[in-house]
């Protein structure tokens, strides 16, 4: 991340740390020795910051076993403990991001207004920043106002994108999309789907569809399915995933919104809870505010 990111990510996390820090205070401060009680509090004030209770048993069943192997007694160092279990918590491996070099689609999934569009044309700006040829497919084409919006993202991005009629069928539109990619010879093509969960059978129908399409026109190129999620929802976020989870073979989150909002604990269960890595976050509107996840940065500006 570019220091100027983690400025962004540091200020728009501080609602969350003013709330994460105060309980960490009380408790680090509060308490002469680590016993129960200790322990207690301490949960309790990791549960409250929105990192679920999932996240937060794992995260003090790590903290208990180190407090005993390494002899500890005093309450403060288990503060610098704490921060070092929750990065490895959010540690995304290095090879999260081997797509990025290969002949990729990336299927963008997640319901209307968590930021899917924008973020389309933040990852093809990532992406064109690195030197590879992008394309989008606008595959929402239930709703006017998100390919407009996506036209103006993809400009903005200076990549190609390919839209079909208001109410085609979105395979239509992934057919001339993969039909595309072969003429320009591009790296990466990255798909907006409809943000619609109402019928999860007909959301899978659909992906399937699309992945017959590119199994048949483009044999052998890698797939990737973001999930977009807005950290500003809380314990919302992570229905959602689960939801779309079992609709879609989810590789990765984008998680959105994280500027300004006193939840942004949720990433860690989010990440705990469903066993998806954050690949991306967004701490802004400008097509610049969107960078890859670094779970080290990310956790010191929440503590």
């Amino acid at each position: 991340m570019a220091n100027n990111f983690f400025a962004k990510l540091q200020q728009g996390l501080s609602k969350t740390r003013d709330n994460i820090a105060r309980g960490f205070d009380n408790v680090f401060s509060g308490f002469s020795s680590i016993d129960e009680d200790f322990y207690e509090e301490l949960e309790e004030t990791l549960i409250m910051a929105d990192i679920g209770v999932n996240a937060t048993s794992r995260v003090m069943d790590e903290l208990r076993k180190q407090v005993k192997e390494k002899k500890i007694s005093d309450p403060n160092a288990c503060r610098e403990l704490l921060t070092q279990i929750l990065r490895e918590q959010m540690h995304t491996d290095d090879n999260a991001y081997d797509f990025e070099d290969k002949k990729t689609i990336i299927f963008v999934i997640g319901v209307n207004g968590v930021g899917k569009t924008t973020s389309v044309g933040k990852l093809a700006s990532i992406f064109k920043n690195k030197g590879k040829k992008v394309l989008i497919a606008a595959a929402d084409t239930y709703r006017a106002a998100a390919t407009e919006q996506l036209q103006e993202w993809a400009k903005r991005a200076d990549a190609p994108i390919i839209v079909g009629k208001e109410g085609a069928d979105p395979a239509s539109v992934i057919y001339d999309a993969a039909s595309s990619f072969k003429a320009r010879g591009c790296d990466i093509l990255i798909v907006d789907t409809a943000g619609r969960l109402h019928n999860k059978k007909n959301l899978m129908e659909e992906l399937a569809k699309m992945n017959r399409i590119i199994d048949k026109e483009l044999p052998g190129i890698w797939r990737e399915n973001f999930i977009v999620l807005d950290g500003t929802t809380g314990q919302n976020a992570i229905m959602q995933a689960r939801e779309f989870g079992e609709a879609a073979d989810l590789t990765g989150i984008v998680l959105t919104k994280l500027d300004g909002t006193a939840k942004g604990g949720i990433a860690v269960a989010i990440v705990s809870e469903l066993n998806i890595p954050v690949k991306y976050v967004g701490v802004g509107e400008g097509i610049d505010d969107l960078e890859r996840f670094n779970s080290d940065e990310f956790v010191d500006a929440l503590m």
